[in-house]
């Protein structure tokens, strides 16, 4: 235990000074995550997301009401429509990262995000076990090719952290590469800020308790098996390293101009709620809503006679 605190005191200073080094060099992008909010139409806008009119306050404590998760969600995802346009407007590349344990819950907020936007704007990389060929690539280079265009919005359900997380813990690689990663991936995300890209990590906390209660629910559901993988259960029994994985990873990866933003997801309503209110409070925007549109009428028939239906094959009708 106590080479673990000499191990994550060390990789904190180590993060805290090539963060103190590359401070002078590394200038605010345009749509900073840290520059104050001054337009006074985006600041109504971040206060109606950070507080609702709901009545937040009779939730506390209590198990949230459904019908006040899905007001709060519409109301949301309507706040998310808007981001989209603005994403697109202004031709901003926003990125954002979820991790987390399994079962924390990464799937079910990236969904409820990208539910109601047009999936040219924001799209989902999940990507698979690495080929033989990409193992021998740059680590960060079959990430990068998924990285956003000026007006789009990726969301990683896992992502570069793979190899702070579970290859190390597993022994998928090297004690050098994984020490290499820990120095690469904040010069990384730096060069990625420093590109005008919109960086958002967000990690998700659960218990072990809640954790199993929903590996057991899986189980128990055929619908939901295939969620649950050998590696999941093999990452299960080995909870204290990940554990110490996590602390690493924070110690060298947390970083002014690209922090990590814990959810606590033992409540996986709320979760979504907070996390989805966050995302929106941290780019700032403008109601760029689509206004309503007028159908034309339709095309007159001037002479088109449809073949017969019978020449088509339909779909059994079963229900």
């Amino acid at each position: 235990m106590s080479d673990h605190v000499d191990e994550l005191a060390e990789g904190t200073q180590l993060a805290e000074g090539a963060e103190a080094e590359s401070e002078a060099e590394v200038s605010a992008p345009v749509h900073s995550l840290t520059e104050p909010v001054e337009v006074s139409t985006r600041s109504s806008i971040l206060d109606s997301v950070l507080h609702p009119e709901s009545k937040v306050e009779e939730q506390v404590g209590k198990k949230l009401d459904k019908k006040f998760y899905e007001k709060e969600l519409e109301r949301l995802q309507m706040e998310l429509v808007k981001l989209q346009e603005w994403v697109k407007s202004e031709g901003l590349r926003v990125v954002v990262i979820f991790e987390g344990r399994d079962a924390a819950g990464k799937g079910g907020v990236i969904k409820r995000i990208t539910e109601r936007l047009n999936p040219r704007v924001a799209r989902v990389a999940a990507l698979g076990t690495a080929t033989e060929r990409e193992k021998t690539q740059w680590w960060f280079q079959r990430y990068s090719a998924h990285l956003p265009a000026a007006g789009e919005i990726v969301l990683f359900d896992r992502s570069w952290y793979n190899r702070a997380l579970v290859e190390p813990v597993m022994g998928f690689c090297t004690e050098q590469q994984y020490q290499e990663f820990l120095r690469t991936a904040p010069e990384f995300e730096r060069m990625l800020v420093r590109s005008g890209i919109i960086l958002v990590k967000y990690w998700f906390s659960v218990s072990d308790e809640e954790q199993e209660r929903r590996f057991r629910s899986r189980i128990k559901d055929p619908r939901k098996r295939w969620k649950l993988s050998p590696m999941d259960l093999e990452s299960r029994s080995r909870w204290v390293e990940y554990s110490r994985a996590k602390d690493i990873m924070f110690a060298h990866t947390d970083i002014k101009q690209a922090p990590w933003y814990a959810v606590n997801a033992d409540d996986k309503k709320r979760a979504r709620l907070n996390c989805i209110s966050h995302f929106l409070s941290v780019i700032p925007y403008d109601d760029l809503t689509p206004r309503p549109i007028e159908l034309p009428p339709r095309q007159e028939n001037e002479g088109y006679v449809r073949p017969p239906m019978s020449d088509q094959t339909f779909v059994p009708e079963a229900y």
